[in-house]
């Protein structure tokens, strides 16, 4: 039973890590043009010309 004790509050805590963590993502706009990345890694945008 003293086990809960301890494990309550660090479930807690990684709770609490978890949503600060979704917030800054979000705010940071994360998850803005999800498709975007995705796309990325299969064409090539280098619109530089080549000498």
């Amino acid at each position: 039973m003293s086990i809960l004790a301890i494990l309550v509050p660090i479930a807690l805590i990684f709770a609490i890590i978890g949503v600060l963590l979704f917030f800054w993502a979000v705010k940071k706009d994360q998850f803005e043009d999800l498709d975007r990345q995705g796309h990325s890694i299969l064409f090539d945008e280098d619109d530089q010309p080549k000498p």
